[in-house]
């Protein structure tokens, strides 16, 4: 995804590093990655940005009919930062213009728009081949460690799987090899056990609950008094 921002701020956080995004700012953002967004309105303001999505279809079709290929395969890297430019900014302000229009029925015109992104990106920033059309799948890595890193990502167990480099299936059997428990049960466990943590640190719940993985507060609180007895806030209260 190629995105601008064109005011307020975002905060990108992946497992390994916290990305800041403010107005102005340019910044591309690959796939397969799992990732955590907050968006910070300006003072008396609206938080505002525009991003457009390279999909694997067009990005195929571009590769086909360029004969563009990959040298290497590119670091990890969720998000990269990009360059101030005037080629960039003047592409954004055109898409502005087409907000409004109904893409049911320009189906051809973003299509384009889409393409154009793609051949921008390898006129400015030619090192962003070797991500664009990298069409290879996760390979099979370490459960263990992946799962450690990224239990506090509130997605299915499909995403889980996929991102490890296996089917649900062998996902599954691989998590009770690895962990002697089922998926659903550790991640439940994993993640209130770094909640109490975090709020014996003097987090509030309400600041910890997204963090580490629930989508709501009452659904939390009520998981929390189970394993632990106590509601999060009287934890807090101590």
């Amino acid at each position: 995804m190629f995105s601008y921002q064109i005011s307020g701020e975002i905060v990108v956080s992946d497992s390994k590093n916290t990305y800041h995004s403010n107005e102005g700012d340019f910044r591309f953002s690959r796939r397969n990655h799992l990732a955590k967004f907050v968006k910070i309105p300006p003072e008396g303001g609206e938080f505002k940005t525009i991003s457009i999505f390279l999909d694997q279809e067009i990005l195929r079709e571009i590769s086909a009919e360029y004969n563009f290929k990959i040298n290497k395969k590119s670091d990890s890297q969720a998000m990269i930062s990009l360059a101030p430019n005037a080629l960039y900014k003047s592409f954004m302000d055109s898409l502005i213009s087409y907000l409004d229009v109904e893409e049911e029925n320009n189906e051809a015109l973003f299509h384009l728009k889409i393409k154009e992104a793609v051949h921008l990106l390898l006129k400015v920033n030619p090192e962003l081949k070797d991500i664009l059309f990298d069409f290879n799948e996760p390979g099979k890595i370490d459960l263990e460690a992946f799962m450690n890193k990224n239990f506090h990502f509130n997605v299915h167990l499909t995403r889980f799987a996929y991102l490890t480099g296996r089917s649900l299936a062998t996902f599954k059997r691989d998590f009770q090899k690895v962990f002697q428990e089922t998926p659903g049960k550790w991640l439940l466990n994993k993640r209130l056990q770094e909640a109490h943590y975090l709020i014996n640190q003097g987090k509030t719940p309400s600041e910890v609950y997204i963090g580490v993985g629930f989508e709501d507060l009452s659904h939390f609180s009520f998981s929390f008094k189970k394993k632990f007895g106590i509601v999060p806030s009287s934890l807090f209260a101590k």
